[in-house]
């Protein structure tokens, strides 16, 4: 049963990467600008005549239609082949793997503390509430959603590397150097796990079974932990992976704020660059880890709750 769910949930995941390369090619061919001249605006005036431009376009495939580009890059992402940066001159795999540690080392780490946080904060506001623990839960909700993420990181800056010098205000060197960015996104995000674990737990709590099990004198931590937490967990295990998306999407904003290197970063620079297959590679590349992160947490769904994997037809 299991691995039809499986089976079922990957062949779904390969319709959405194909539909994402789609709107990417489709939006990068679709922005003002010629790549080609972006390229050759370093270089000196009289070096740069129509015929050198016509020669890189001819040279980059930029000549042929659309449909046949398109058809170049599917067929190459499908072997590994994402093709060479218009700018950087290239492979376009080499630099994302170049990148790909440091962004995923950030979003972990960006989930971590949400989990930590969130999660913590959740279980204790629905345990006691009216409590000052359950208007904390309220107040993390609401800086979460409200701040932006850029203010954010910058304030933490200001009060842990400047005034307490406990951590680097940048770079990427060390577990250390890490911290500051990694709880600025998990910020963001915590709250929302705050407020729905919270919501959740509340519900399962007046559930049949949950005062069954107190009623047959079972120790209070062993009900709400083996039982009320387990089935109170299943929709934030869901959200965690609408989360890590999110995650990927600040860590542009993140990467800029604390000077790290990353994906975020790079394509950035790309699109400014109208680079076409760096664009696309980076889109499809995020795009697989955000895929790949909800086929897990669907995983993880299945698992706690077996009535999921049968909701749709095999």
């Amino acid at each position: 049963m299991l691995a039809t769910y499986l089976t079922r949930r990957l062949a779904q995941l390969g319709v959405v990467l194909l539909l994402v390369s789609v709107v990417v090619f489709a939006i990068m061919h679709a922005l003002p600008g010629d790549p080609v001249q972006l390229m050759l605006s370093g270089a000196e005036s009289g070096s740069v005549t129509p015929e050198r431009q016509e020669q890189l376009r001819e040279e980059m495939g930029l000549n042929d239609p659309l449909p046949v580009q398109y058809g170049r890059f599917l067929r190459g992402a499908v072997t590994g082949d994402l093709g060479t940066s218009v700018r950087l001159r290239q492979p376009v795999l080499d630099l994302i793997l170049d990148r790909l540690g440091p962004t995923l080392a950030l979003s972990l780490g960006g989930i971590l503390f949400a989990v930590l946080i969130g999660v913590t904060t959740g279980v204790l506001a629905a345990l006691r509430q009216g409590s000052w623990i359950d208007g904390l839960s309220r107040v993390l909700a609401y800086v979460g959603v409200s701040l932006p993420l850029f203010w954010l990181g910058l304030l933490l800056i200001l009060v842990f590397s400047f005034q307490l010098s406990w951590f680097p205000p940048a770079g990427s060197e060390g577990v250390r150097s890490l911290v500051l960015p990694s709880l600025s996104l998990g910020l963001v995000s915590a709250g929302v796990i705050a407020r729905l674990t919270r919501a959740s737990l509340r519900e399962v709590l007046v559930e049949d079974y949950i005062r069954t099990a107190r009623a047959k004198g079972l120790p209070r931590r062993f009900v709400y932990l083996r039982h009320a937490l387990r089935n109170a967990l299943l929709p934030v295990v869901t959200m965690l992976g609408l989360q890590f998306g999110a995650m990927l999407a600040g860590a542009v904003v993140t990467e800029t704020v604390f000077s790290r290197p990353g994906l975020g970063r790079l394509v950035v620079s790309a699109i400014l660059w109208k680079d076409y297959p760096l664009v696309q590679g980076i889109v499809l590349c995020m795009a697989a880890m955000y895929v790949l992160v909800n086929l897990l947490v669907d995983l993880l769904a299945a698992w706690l709750d077996p009535r999921v994997r049968n909701e749709a037809p095999a």
